[in-house]
């Protein structure tokens, strides 16, 4: 916006815009709190206000003196603050011989109207607002306005007193921006309390019992993370330079070791993202479900350190990168997740488990649409013990009745229900924390989130996998300097414990407790821990009853309970056709493995062996291998047993058709005797002929069907040009000669799936040997 100049005597000025902010804008450093009781007239030679006490009423009038601009702008702002409005720097004049400031004015924050469909430039707007802010801006008229002397001193030239609008109380004028500041003694007080590894909540909870009321403290709690960032950006300084100089270094050893910075490298006071290898290696066979760990940045520690993980087949916490994080705002947080997916090769994770925050989730919303965005449910039951002390002071059953809510609830509607029910006992209706929560329930409740893999074996207790995979490497005094030796020690650390799991579970042969099929293929499938949870659920069908209560055409609905529990029953879907089921506590989309209600209703269905789509490569012992032509053959001589198991099933739904049927009438049950008896006969008399399963006559009227080939158009060499009995031979040879050569097949492919299967295992050894050589080495190094 442009002015035109204006004649102050013998001097031309114009106008200039750089005001147009509000006066909390500027650094808080360069502000102090003003008691009430004070007022500032003029500054001393150095600078700094005077301060005249008892004037507590004075308010500005025209002709009223100040020694400088900046006691005049502290001098409106602590009148603002008695009487309940918040200010901010408006116009400008400048001299247009030197360019110093002339004439400056101070308004009410609510002056003038924010401009919506015109940006400043005049331009058309296309009106796509993300998060349209609220309206702050009435057209309040109230203003001061000072202009410099030739004295040097500057005088009030305008004072407008009233104001459009409603003032704020008292109580409520912290909130104001132009009077929230953090004072000195706060400041040292967030400092100690920072370094002790308190987070902002903390940290505002004992400054208003210090303090005694919010509205002494002088500011909020956003104010408070400010400083505190600003303050880590201090204490970090030139540690991002070292933390910079060992990314390089490894990324000059290693071309595939990825790492960016956002924005200016130089600076050293970004945000840093980086992958190692195996990182990214690790991701193409475990990133399906990641966890986006935030601990560190919040209340453990100082450190504003966030890494990615995930969970591999033995149930370990495995690593997708790190990220430092200096700067936390959306566009932060934007460009860490696309930096990110871009290591990550581009491929989003079905399922992201983050802490429960409003920046995070806008970027997760932006970044990873279809993926599934799930809140930390113990970190909602942490915040719990502060948002609602009050509450579990006075009612010691309060937090238990939480738990049982969230935890143990089996339906949608039986948690509304439970969870309506404790807002009322408890009288926690108006309660905005509550609130808040509950309108994200989808994403952290578990009975919302149990359709979607998560790799957790357990709903209901927390997953060793949670926990960070740098515990017991960072503490509240850990720097970055510090850090990046403790990184090494880290990820050398869980190396050698995933290393140890793969040996112990090709070492040592899965104990059986059952003489099931399933539990000798699953002890040869999955991992050791994986088989040991798998063997859990197996064995407690032994104390699960089945009931068929609904007959379907894909297959049936079976009622699952424990004997005498038929009040906590499951159901369980089984198409017999597709061996397919679906049972209603869903453990197989939340974790990846059968419940026992489903393993309950493949023992009463006698479906003896694992269908392969239950048994997900993720969890196997061959989950990192690249061998293609070994998961192959695996694939076919599971579906080998698949089809088998098909056959007899679909059988016996037909053949019980007839008996479910054929009891109600004497006549009913002769034509289905007679009819069972006629097909016993064809099934003999196709048993009898080599199983084959194409009658003759159609054979030989079927044209279209040749056994060879036509040669130069001359002579066919097919069934046609054969008798009947020439024809029954020929077909018999063909079988024999078909079957055999599937039985080869069968006997290569199991031999060939035994040469792979024990070359991974040689391969997996000789991993665990050059571990040890390592180890005994640095032991004795």
């Amino acid at each position: 916006m442009e002015f035109e100049p204006l004649s102050l005597g013998n001097e031309v000025v114009e106008f200039d815009m750089i005001g147009l902010v509000d006066i909390d804008h500027h650094p808080v450093d360069d502000i102090d709190i003003f008691d009430d009781s004070l007022a500032v007239v003029g500054s001393n030679s150095i600078g700094l206000p005077y301060i005249i006490e008892g004037e507590s009423n004075l308010e500005p009038y025209e002709g009223m003196e100040f020694e400088s601009e900046e006691a005049a702008k502290a001098f409106y702002n602590s009148y603002a603050r008695r009487i309940g409005f918040s200010t901010r720097v408006s116009m400008s004049r400048r001299s247009r011989r030197d360019g110093a400031i002339i004439q400056r004015s101070f308004v009410c924050a609510k002056e003038g109207f924010r401009m919506d469909k015109n940006d400043k430039r005049g331009n058309e707007c296309d009106g796509r607002v993300k998060r349209p802010r609220a309206e702050t801006r009435v057209g309040c008229k109230a203003m001061l306005v000072v202009k410099i002397q030739g004295s040097g001193g500057w005088v009030v030239s305008c004072f407008v007193k009233e104001h459009n609008h409603e003032l704020v109380p008292p109580d409520k004028v912290h909130c104001l921006r132009s009077h929230r500041h953090v004072s000195g003694t706060a400041k040292s007080f967030i400092d100690t309390l920072q370094g002790a590894g308190i987070g902002p909540s903390g940290i505002m909870s004992a400054l208003i019992k210090e303090y005694g009321d919010i509205s002494k403290v002088g500011f909020t709690e956003r104010d408070c993370r400010n400083y505190m960032r600003s303050s880590r950006q201090r204490t970090l300084g030139g540690d991002t330079q070292v933390l910079l100089i060992y990314l390089k270094d490894r990324q000059v050893k290693d071309p595939a070791f990825f790492y960016a910075v956002q924005g200016d490298q130089e600076q050293c006071m970004s945000n840093i993202f980086w992958a190692d290898p195996k990182a990214r290696s690790d991701y193409t066979y475990f990133g399906d479900t990641v966890t986006f760990d935030t601990t560190y940045r919040s209340n453990r520690y100082r450190l504003p350190f966030a890494p990615f993980t995930g969970v591999n087949h033995h149930g370990q916490p495995v690593l997708f990168g790190c990220a430092l994080l200096i700067n936390e705002s959306e566009a932060s947080f934007l460009w860490l997740f696309k930096t990110w997916l871009m290591a990550m090769s581009g491929l989003p994770p079905v399922s992201i488990t983050t802490d429960h925050d409003r920046v995070i989730r806008l970027a997760i919303t932006q970044v990873f649409p279809e993926t599934r965005h799930r809140f930390c449910k113990w970190h909602i039951f942490k915040e719990c013990l502060e948002k609602l002390s009050h509450v579990l002071s006075e009612h010691f059953t309060f937090e238990a009745e939480l738990h049982k809510c969230v935890n143990l609830t089996e339906s949608i509607e039986e948690f509304e229900s439970c969870w309506f029910s404790l807002i009322e006992k408890y009288d926690l209706r108006e309660d905005e924390w509550l609130q808040g929560i509950y309108a994200d329930r989808r994403q952290w409740v578990p009975i919302y989130l149990r359709d979607t893999f998560f790799a957790e074996m357990s709903i209901t207790q927390r997953s060793d996998t949670m926990n960070s995979y740098f515990d017991g490497y960072i503490n509240a005094s850990t720097t970055l300097q510090l850090f990046v030796r403790q990184y090494e020690k880290a990820l050398e650390s869980r190396y050698e414990k995933e290393m140890k799991a793969d040996y112990d579970t090709i070492k040592t042969a899965p104990i059986l407790k059952t003489p099931s099929p399933m539990e000798k293929q699953a002890g040869e499938r999955y991992t050791r821990k994986l088989f040991m949870k798998f063997q859990e659920e197996l064995v407690e069908t032994l104390t699960f009853l089945a009931t068929k209560v609904e007959d379907e055409e894909a297959g049936y609905i079976y009622q699952v309970a424990k004997f005498g529990e038929s009040h906590k029953a499951y159901f369980v879907r089984f198409d017999v056709h597709e061996m397919k089921a679906f049972c209603s506590c869903q453990m197989f989309e939340f974790s990846g493995l059968l419940c026992g209600h489903i393993l309950t209703v493949f023992r009463v269905t006698n479906v003896l062996t694992l269908p392969s789509h239950y048994v997900l490569k993720r969890w196997t012992r061959n989950a990192k291998s690249d061998v293609i032509l070994e998961e192959h053959v695996s694939n076919l001589l599971n579906r080998s047993q698949e089809l088998l198991t098909v056959r007899y099933n679909n059988l016996r739904h037909e053949a019980l058709k007839y008996v479910d049927e054929g009891v109600q009438t004497v006549e009913i049950y002769n034509v289905a005797i007679a009819a069972l008896h006629e097909a016993a006969n064809k099934v003999a008399h196709e048993n009898k002929n080599g199983g084959r399963l194409v009658s003759l006559n159609k054979i030989g009227r079927d044209n279209d069907l040749h056994w060879g080939c036509q040669a130069n158009g001359d002579h066919k060499w097919g069934l046609e040009t054969l008798s009947p009995d020439d024809q029954d031979k020929k077909i018999k040879k063909l079988s024999r000669q078909l079957e055999r050569a599937q039985r080869k097949c069968e006997v290569y492919r199991t031999h060939l799936f035994l040469v792979l299967k024990d070359i991974e295992e040689q391969k997996l050894q000789l991993s665990v040997k050059v571990q040890d050589i390592r180890i005994e080495m640095k032991e004795n190094y």
